[in-house]
């Protein structure tokens, strides 16, 4: 039935926890700032990241904010640049990015992949079909976790919405993926965790859905999706996806 595979990332191929409120995070950050001459205490450090995203992100609506999301409307790597600049520090960009994966590892708890998604992602790409990611994330932190897990070689395009400024359900950025890629929506499917970023997003650009519930999946009645799968099944995909 379908010849392109359309993946969201966390919470979908990818399960991760993490938390930013961590004093460890902050005493840890501020110590790697003060290694580059900017020099913050770790409760300033935490109140200028928090203004920043929070100018940074002024405007936009977000429909919520899931914990795996690092302000994804946003290129997040210029928070941690300007973090630098307030400091009178003048960051290179492998500089701004070390910073922010920095940040990120602090406040991970964990990641990993969910059970029989690289076998599944495997046997999609020796099918034949094309897999893409369409992921609500940021550039500096997506692209190295998928390396890192070893799954980024089944991809024949990933995209991510920090790239684009604008994130799921936005038709525009399905409408990205499909016009760059040239992939036809009736013989494409959307494979997601999110009733809303997911599947109303992918059905509002005529895509087929397939909706799983994770435990990261947000809190909200089962979306109208072509299937529906109350739990984690990565076999149960496999299936579908190849029928």
């Amino acid at each position: 039935m379908y010849d392109t595979c359309i993946f969201d990332l966390y919470g979908t191929l990818v399960d991760i926890r993490t938390d930013e409120n961590k004093e460890e995070l902050w005493e840890k950050l501020s110590l790697f700032y003060a290694f580059y001459g900017a020099f913050y205490t770790p409760e300033e450090l935490a109140r200028s990241y928090k203004r920043l995203t929070g100018e940074m992100t002024a405007g936009h609506e977000e429909l919520r904010r899931d914990s795996h999301e690092a302000f994804p409307e946003i290129r997040i790597e210029e928070v941690f640049r300007a973090l630098f600049e307030e400091k009178g520090i003048a960051p290179d960009e492998p500089l701004v990015r070390h910073a922010g994966q920095f940040f990120r590892i602090l406040s991970m708890e964990f990641i990993r992949l969910y059970d029989g998604t690289e076998e599944m992602l495997s046997a999609v790409k020796e099918s034949g079909r094309k897999i893409y990611l369409l992921s609500n994330a940021q550039r500096i932190f997506t692209e190295y976790e998928m390396n890192a897990l070893g799954i980024t070689k089944y991809f024949d395009g990933i995209f991510i919405s920090s790239d684009e400024g604008c994130k799921k359900p936005d038709l525009k950025f399905f409408r990205k993926l499909i016009d760059t890629c040239g992939i036809d929506p009736e013989r494409a499917v959307m494979v997601g965790n999110d009733g809303i970023c997911d599947i109303e997003g992918a059905k509002r650009a005529g895509l087929g859905t397939v909706y799983v519930h994770s435990d990261i999946s947000p809190a909200e009645d089962a979306p109208d999706a072509d299937y529906v799968l109350p739990q984690m099944d990565m076999e149960q995909i496999r299936k579908i996806l190849l029928s």
